[in-house]
């Protein structure tokens, strides 16, 4: 008798914005098919969310900033806040989120993790971001280096940790941008696991090398990077796109290790 296939949620943050995240993020559900069904959501745009019948969730990023108060907030954290309800008070199987920049950076900012405040300068390309002590031996990030590459992109940023909120929670910091010389606090936030089934990053873990080429091939994107970083660090980051072990391998371990992750737990024998 054949299984039935789990369920995904896409949750498109991007509010019908051009953006080559969304179909990276589908390319990497698809490998899954066997096991999964998935159905995108235009949450920003045109109000759409799934309900708690889903059995994993991937949240997008997307532009602007992440206080917004569209009408889709209040709907966007009731979801979220259904489902960290339903993992807390189930014994059943728990629902898996993943929340990318964006996402990431809403749902933070709604646990109070930290301080959320605009950046002084974009931060675009493809970076350094180094694992913390916990990061070292969290699922997602196993089989990466340390430091790691992701790409980056992001007017915003998550800093000064309120240490005891995530300790009330049972978060835990994964990952920090690269080290500076300056306070060590106010190395942005990269990676958090909230909770055994909630994830997220503030980089972006579903790009991947050939569309990255194309994006940052193109003129202005070229240029955005050259007026910040200069031609030096644009060709370096060019380079980097084509090393299998930087933004490569970032993109072939992060998600795909959280939905395989998911769909094991999904699939374990209900305890009664």
């Amino acid at each position: 008798m054949k299984k039935d296939k789990l369920k995904l949620a896409i949750l498109d943050m991007n509010n019908d914005e051009p953006n080559q995240g969304l179909r990276c993020i589908t390319e990497i559900v698809s490998t899954f098919n066997d096991d999964l069904e998935y159905q995108i959501f235009n949450v920003r745009a045109k109000l759409e969310l799934p309900d708690t019948s889903f059995d994993i969730y991937i949240s997008s990023g997307g532009p602007g900033s992440p206080l917004d108060e569209g009408e889709w907030r209040q709907p966007y954290l009731q979801l979220m806040q259904d489902l960290w309800d339903l993992n807390k008070t189930s014994y059943h199987q728990k629902k898996s989120v993943f929340f990318i920049c964006y996402s990431f950076q809403v749902i933070c900012d709604y646990f109070k993790l930290g301080e959320l405040k605009p950046r002084r300068s974009t931060s675009f390309g493809i970076l350094r971001v180094h694992k913390t002590k916990d990061g070292l031996n969290d699922l997602i990030l196993e089989g990466l280096n340390d430091p790691f590459f992701a790409v980056d992109s992001r007017d915003w940023q998550l800093i000064q940790p309120n240490l005891k909120v995530f300790k009330e929670h049972g978060a835990k910091i994964l990952s920090k941008e690269k080290i500076r010389t300056h306070v060590e606090l106010e190395r942005a936030i990269m990676a958090v696991r909230f909770s055994d089934e909630f994830v997220g990053t503030q980089f972006h873990p579903e790009a991947e090398p050939v569309s990255m080429e194309a994006y940052f091939g193109e003129a202005e994107n070229k240029k955005k990077v050259i007026d910040s970083f200069g031609e030096e660090k644009y060709a370096q980051m060019m380079d980097r796109i084509d090393d299998p072990e930087k933004i490569e391998l970032t993109y072939n371990t992060i998600l795909p290790k959280f939905i395989q992750n998911a769909i094991i737990q999904m699939n374990q024998p209900v305890m009664s």
